[in-house]
C-alpha cells in the first residue's frame, strides 16, 4: 500500500487463524476443494484465505470455516466470491451465510476486536466514523 493511500475498507478486519475449506460453485467443474491451514484476517464481509492454491477472481465458491474448541468443533458455512488473489492466497467476499454462521462469526469478531460496538455499527450499515 502506498504511504498516502486511503484505506477504503468499511469493515473491521481482525487477525484470525483457522482452517478453511473453499470449493468452487460450478456444475461444469469437478469439486476441487482447497484446504487452507489458516486465514490471515476475517471480517463480517469476508476473509483472506492463505493458500498455495487459489481460484480465479470472480469465482463463486462455498467457504467452510472451522472453529475448534477444547471439546468440540464448529463449522461456519458461507457462499462467496473471490475478489482478489495474491501470491499467498485469496480474498473472499461473503455473499450469503446462515443465521448460525452469522452469530458465530459476529462473536469471533467481538472477542478479537476489543470493540463490539464498532462491529454492531458495521452490521447496521453505519460507517465507523459516523459514531
Amino acid at each position: 500500500m502506498k504511504d498516502r493511500e486511503v484505506e477504503r475498507r468499511r469493515n473491521t478486519r481482525v487477525p484470525f487463524e483457522t482452517t478453511v475449506y473453499v470449493s468452487r460453485i460450478d456444475e461444469n467443474v469437478p469439486d476441487d476443494i482447497i484446504r487452507s491451514r489458516n486465514t490471515r484476517d476475517v471480517s463480517m464481509k469476508g476473509l483472506y484465505c492463505v493458500s498455495d492454491e487459489v481460484l480465479p477472481e470472480g469465482t463463486r465458491c462455498h467457504v467452510e470455516m472451522v472453529l475448534s474448541g477444547t471439546s468440540s468443533e464448529l463449522r461456519l458455512r458461507f457462499t462467496g466470491m473471490v475478489v482478489r488473489t495474491g501470491q499467498d492466497g485469496m480474498g473472499i467476499e461473503f455473499e450469503q451465510m446462515d443465521p448460525d454462521s452469522f452469530f458465530h462469526l459476529r462473536n469471533v469478531l467481538y472477542y478479537n476486536t476489543g470493540d463490539p460496538e464498532r462491529i454492531n455499527r458495521e452490521i447496521l450499515g453505519e460507517r465507523p466514523d459516523e459514531a
